[in-house]
């Protein structure tokens, strides 16, 4: 039932680029998102809040997040006989009660009463049988493409919930100050602005006009940075094991928040997926629905290869004068190949000198990937942020996006 990636043995500037599993090369388009397997009827259910569709669409996506590419009823019941706190990792708490419709810890405890594993039994049942005839899992429970669309289109749905009333939508032309552009204007120095940006001389003059002995914060000029013009952004989300439920789920919403976000303003999103490889990639797009289905198929499996990820990102732009911007979402300190640590930073100056910024957001780390985390964001030129809340996780992404915008 559960999905695997494979390893990868990889020394830099010895062995060729990490094999991609999965890519799609996308052109820039623009247009309505297309699910060409869903039809009217699902996607007219789920904008009319449908409970049945969207719970289905939910069972889907929860399954998806739990690296879990089939759903088969049987084996999970034994599963749950057998050793219920083993099968509670496995499927996760929010997969057992949309999948049985009771909650995880009233199954804990009523598991070995016959009468109740008949009724668990049952209602697996059912639910494997509306599946199979709504064409969302096939005759073996695997997920069809019709599942991912709906998955999709329920995230999506979900999402927009949160993105419309916070205000995350609207054009912008990129006329504003820009932190990695070529510099500009000189105006106040303002808290934000890096100290290398500092307008020294112009500081220095403002200083000896008001009669200031010594060099004061109220003193300082810095440069405006100008934009370059369009974003292109790549999205890199670590797929590796310990991301699975929870931090991968939310890892996903934040991903359709910034691709809304980026492309209603115009700008391109790519997304990378990665585990001990490299597992699937889109080329920066402006195609929204393309993003979403990429984003919707995530399965966490496996170890973490930051420096095989980073790498591959640097094929993934264009090679013209734009902002380029990669994001890192990782639970982990890389753990793939023999000196991991030193072949990210490797990789991260690589990119750095492919004109690529990279921020990277650690998601409860440790004190060493801390380190790690504060070297890629210095080296990289981008920022590095913790995230001990996975409700933060939207506002961040969105804020390293409005950094480089």
């Amino acid at each position: 039932m559960l999905g695997s990636l494979g390893s990868l043995d990889s020394k830099e500037d010895e062995t060729p680029p990490p094999e991609v599993n999965e890519v799609e090369h996308i052109e820039e388009l623009s247009g309505k998102m297309k699910f060409n397997e869903l039809g009217e009827g699902f996607m007219h259910s789920v904008m009319e809040n449908d409970k049945q569709t969207i719970d289905q669409g939910k069972i889907i996506e929860e399954s998806m997040n739990q690296g879990i590419s089939s759903f088969a009823p049987d084996l999970m019941m034994e599963r749950f006989v057998n050793n219920y706190q083993m099968a509670k990792k496995i499927f996760g708490p929010s997969l057992i009660m949309q999948s049985t419709g009771y909650d995880s810890e009233y199954i804990e405890k009523n598991i070995q009463i016959p009468e109740f594993q008949r009724e668990l039994k049952k209602k697996l049942k059912e639910t494997f049988d509306k599946l199979k005839f709504n064409k969302l899992i096939d005759k073996e429970g695997l997920i069809t493409e019709k599942g991912i669309e709906l998955a999709a289109l329920v995230l999506y749905t979900t999402e927009l919930d949160n993105i419309i009333p916070k205000g995350i939508h609207g054009d912008h032309s990129h006329k504003k100050s820009y932190i990695y552009g070529d510099k500009g204007d000189i105006k106040i120095f303002k808290k934000g602005d890096r100290y290398k940006d500092i307008a020294i001389k112009s500081s220095v003059k403002t200083a000896i006009r008001r009669g200031h002995k010594n060099l004061e914060v109220q003193d300082l000029k810095s440069f405006e940075r100008k934009s370059k013009g369009e974003v292109y952004l790549v999205y890199a989300l670590d797929a590796s094991g310990s991301m699975k439920g929870d931090k991968v789920s939310t890892c996903k919403k934040a991903g359709v928040a910034l691709a809304y976000k980026a492309i209603q303003e115009k700008d391109s999103v790519g997304l990378l997926v990665f585990g001990a490889d490299i597992k699937h990639q889109v080329l920066p797009t402006k195609e929204f629905g393309t993003i979403l289905k990429s984003i919707t198929k995530i399965k966490a499996s496996t170890e973490t290869n930051l420096a095989a990820s980073i790498n591959h990102s640097i094929s993934m732009f264009p090679n013209q004068d734009v902002t380029k911007h990669l994001l890192l979402l990782s639970d982990a300190l890389p753990t793939s190949g023999e000196d991991p640590e030193q072949d990210t930073l490797k990789a991260v100056s690589a990119a750095r000198a492919n004109n690529i910024t990279t921020s990277i957001v650690g998601i409860n780390i440790d004190e060493k990937g801390t380190a790690l985390g504060e070297k890629i964001a210095e080296i990289g030129g981008g920022k590095f942020y913790i995230v001990r809340n996975l409700d933060d996780l939207n506002k961040i992404v969105l804020e390293d996006y409005h950094s480089v915008s």
